[in-house]
Protein backbone atom coordinates (compact mmCIF):
# COMPACT_ATOMS: atom_id res chain seq x y z
CA UNK A 1 0.00 0.00 0.00
CA UNK A 2 1.21 3.39 -1.01
CA UNK A 3 0.60 4.97 2.45
CA UNK A 4 2.82 2.22 3.98
CA UNK A 5 5.99 2.86 1.93
CA UNK A 6 8.90 3.69 3.52
CA UNK A 7 9.02 7.24 2.63
CA UNK A 8 12.42 8.05 3.03
CA UNK A 9 11.20 11.39 4.45
CA UNK A 10 12.45 12.64 8.53
CA UNK A 11 10.85 14.96 9.92
CA UNK A 12 12.35 17.87 12.06
CA UNK A 13 10.63 18.82 14.90
CA UNK A 14 9.89 22.65 15.37
CA UNK A 15 7.22 25.07 14.41
CA UNK A 16 6.68 25.00 11.59
CA UNK A 17 8.55 21.51 10.84
CA UNK A 18 11.04 20.84 8.85
CA UNK A 19 11.57 18.01 6.35
CA UNK A 20 14.69 15.85 5.05
CA UNK A 21 13.77 13.78 2.00
CA UNK A 22 16.16 11.26 0.74
CA UNK A 23 16.18 11.51 -3.05
CA UNK A 24 18.32 9.35 -6.14
CA UNK A 25 19.28 9.92 -9.19
CA UNK A 26 17.41 8.58 -11.56
CA UNK A 27 14.41 9.84 -14.03
CA UNK A 28 11.69 10.83 -11.63
CA UNK A 29 9.52 8.70 -13.98
CA UNK A 30 10.95 5.56 -12.27
CA UNK A 31 10.36 6.83 -9.05
CA UNK A 32 7.71 8.45 -8.40
CA UNK A 33 4.94 6.80 -8.38
CA UNK A 34 6.62 5.26 -5.29
CA UNK A 35 7.01 8.23 -3.50
CA UNK A 36 4.70 8.42 -0.69
CA UNK A 37 1.96 10.84 -0.52
CA UNK A 38 3.35 12.04 3.01
CA UNK A 39 6.23 13.21 1.04
CA UNK A 40 4.44 14.92 -1.58
CA UNK A 41 2.44 16.67 0.78
CA UNK A 42 5.41 17.79 3.04
CA UNK A 43 7.20 19.32 -0.56
CA UNK A 44 3.54 20.84 -1.72
CA UNK A 45 3.39 22.42 1.44
CA UNK A 46 6.29 23.55 2.02
CA UNK A 47 7.74 27.19 1.02
CA UNK A 48 11.18 27.00 0.91
CA UNK A 49 13.00 23.96 -0.45
CA UNK A 50 17.03 23.05 -0.26
CA UNK A 51 17.93 20.42 -2.78
CA UNK A 52 22.00 18.99 -2.77
CA UNK A 53 22.79 20.93 -5.80
CA UNK A 54 20.78 23.85 -7.82
CA UNK A 55 20.62 22.04 -11.16
CA UNK A 56 18.34 24.60 -12.23
CA UNK A 57 21.44 27.03 -12.22
CA UNK A 58 23.30 27.12 -15.02
CA UNK A 59 26.65 28.05 -13.04
CA UNK A 60 25.96 24.77 -11.23
CA UNK A 61 26.22 22.79 -14.66
CA UNK A 62 28.91 24.60 -15.85
CA UNK A 63 30.97 24.54 -12.81
CA UNK A 64 29.84 20.45 -12.90
CA UNK A 65 31.48 20.31 -16.39
CA UNK A 66 34.49 21.99 -15.73
CA UNK A 67 35.73 19.76 -12.61
CA UNK A 68 35.45 16.66 -14.44
CA UNK A 69 38.16 17.51 -16.27
CA UNK A 70 41.62 16.43 -16.23
CA UNK A 71 44.13 19.34 -15.52
CA UNK A 72 45.66 21.12 -18.95
CA UNK A 73 47.37 19.09 -21.02
CA UNK A 74 46.72 15.85 -19.69
CA UNK A 75 44.47 12.95 -21.41
CA UNK A 76 42.71 10.08 -20.33
CA UNK A 77 45.20 8.14 -22.10
CA UNK A 78 48.13 9.23 -19.82
CA UNK A 79 46.13 7.99 -16.93
CA UNK A 80 44.96 5.04 -17.52
CA UNK A 81 46.54 1.45 -18.22
CA UNK A 82 46.93 1.19 -21.88
CA UNK A 83 44.63 -1.72 -21.51
CA UNK A 84 41.59 -0.39 -19.84
CA UNK A 85 41.91 2.55 -22.18
CA UNK A 86 41.50 0.19 -25.20
CA UNK A 87 38.37 -1.50 -23.73
CA UNK A 88 37.04 2.08 -23.00
CA UNK A 89 37.51 3.47 -26.07
CA UNK A 90 35.80 -0.01 -27.89
CA UNK A 91 33.21 0.40 -25.41
CA UNK A 92 32.17 3.97 -26.24
CA UNK A 93 32.11 3.11 -30.01
CA UNK A 94 30.19 0.34 -29.44
CA UNK A 95 27.76 2.74 -27.41
CA UNK A 96 27.96 4.95 -30.39
CA UNK A 97 26.88 2.09 -33.22
CA UNK A 98 23.83 1.07 -30.87
CA UNK A 99 22.62 4.20 -29.36
CA UNK A 100 20.58 5.06 -32.90
CA UNK A 101 18.69 1.44 -31.63
CA UNK A 102 17.99 2.90 -28.25
CA UNK A 103 15.95 6.36 -28.89
CA UNK A 104 12.74 6.31 -28.66
CA UNK A 105 10.37 7.69 -31.44
CA UNK A 106 9.30 10.29 -28.32
CA UNK A 107 12.84 11.28 -28.08
CA UNK A 108 13.44 11.73 -31.86
CA UNK A 109 10.04 13.21 -31.89
CA UNK A 110 11.73 15.89 -29.02
CA UNK A 111 14.87 16.13 -31.50
CA UNK A 112 17.04 14.11 -29.03
CA UNK A 113 18.94 11.96 -31.91
CA UNK A 114 21.74 9.29 -30.97
CA UNK A 115 24.76 11.85 -32.13
CA UNK A 116 23.51 14.49 -29.89
CA UNK A 117 23.01 12.34 -26.79
CA UNK A 118 26.03 10.67 -27.12
CA UNK A 119 28.14 14.20 -27.66
CA UNK A 120 26.38 15.42 -24.58
CA UNK A 121 26.82 12.44 -22.64
CA UNK A 122 30.29 11.55 -23.89
CA UNK A 123 31.63 14.42 -25.80
CA UNK A 124 35.19 15.17 -24.98
CA UNK A 125 35.71 11.93 -22.77
CA UNK A 126 38.74 11.49 -23.23
CA UNK A 127 39.53 14.44 -21.22
CA UNK A 128 37.50 13.82 -17.91
CA UNK A 129 38.72 12.83 -15.10
CA UNK A 130 38.70 8.62 -14.52
CA UNK A 131 36.31 9.21 -11.59
CA UNK A 132 33.74 10.86 -13.88
CA UNK A 133 34.44 8.58 -17.18
CA UNK A 134 33.18 5.70 -14.75
CA UNK A 135 29.72 7.56 -13.92
CA UNK A 136 29.25 8.58 -17.72
CA UNK A 137 29.97 4.67 -18.50
CA UNK A 138 27.51 3.40 -15.93
CA UNK A 139 24.56 5.92 -17.94
CA UNK A 140 25.55 4.65 -21.13
CA UNK A 141 23.15 1.68 -21.44
CA UNK A 142 20.51 1.13 -23.30
CA UNK A 143 17.68 1.94 -20.24
CA UNK A 144 19.27 5.32 -19.24
CA UNK A 145 19.24 6.32 -22.82
CA UNK A 146 15.84 5.39 -23.06
CA UNK A 147 15.18 7.79 -20.45
CA UNK A 148 17.09 10.89 -21.56
CA UNK A 149 14.74 13.99 -21.62
CA UNK A 150 12.92 13.12 -18.44
CA UNK A 151 14.66 15.18 -15.37
CA UNK A 152 16.23 13.17 -12.31
CA UNK A 153 14.36 13.20 -9.34
CA UNK A 154 16.16 16.24 -7.74
CA UNK A 155 16.06 18.25 -11.06
CA UNK A 156 11.95 17.30 -11.37
CA UNK A 157 11.31 18.62 -7.71
CA UNK A 158 13.75 21.77 -8.38
CA UNK A 159 11.48 22.55 -11.30
CA UNK A 160 8.31 21.94 -9.75
CA UNK A 161 9.41 24.17 -6.42
CA UNK A 162 10.66 26.86 -9.24
CA UNK A 163 6.88 26.86 -11.27
CA UNK A 164 4.97 26.43 -7.98
CA UNK A 165 7.10 29.87 -6.89
CA UNK A 166 8.56 28.16 -3.79
CA UNK A 167 11.98 29.65 -2.23
CA UNK A 168 15.03 27.14 -3.45
CA UNK A 169 18.31 27.17 -2.38
CA UNK A 170 21.11 24.55 -2.64
CA UNK A 171 22.85 22.73 0.68
CA UNK A 172 26.02 21.89 -1.20
CA UNK A 173 28.76 23.70 -3.77
CA UNK A 174 29.28 22.06 -6.79
CA UNK A 175 32.87 22.45 -5.52
CA UNK A 176 32.52 20.29 -2.31
CA UNK A 177 31.16 17.55 -4.74
CA UNK A 178 33.73 17.95 -6.98
CA UNK A 179 36.51 18.03 -4.29
CA UNK A 180 35.65 14.80 -2.92
CA UNK A 181 35.11 12.50 -6.32
CA UNK A 182 38.22 14.08 -7.53
CA UNK A 183 40.37 12.83 -4.63
CA UNK A 184 39.97 9.57 -5.10
CA UNK A 185 42.98 8.00 -6.34
CA UNK A 186 42.66 5.53 -9.42
CA UNK A 187 42.51 2.44 -6.92
CA UNK A 188 39.26 3.46 -5.79
CA UNK A 189 37.91 4.49 -8.86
Amino acid sequence: QQNELNSFLWTIKRDPPSYFFGTIHVPYTRVWDFVPENSKKAFHQSHIVYFELDLTDPYTISALTSCQLLPQGENLQDVLPRDIYHRLKRHLEYVKLMMPSWITPDQRGKGLYADYLFNAIAGNWERKRPVWVMLMVNSLTEVDIKSRGVPVLDLYLAQEAERLQKQTGAVEKVEEQCHLLNGLNFSQV
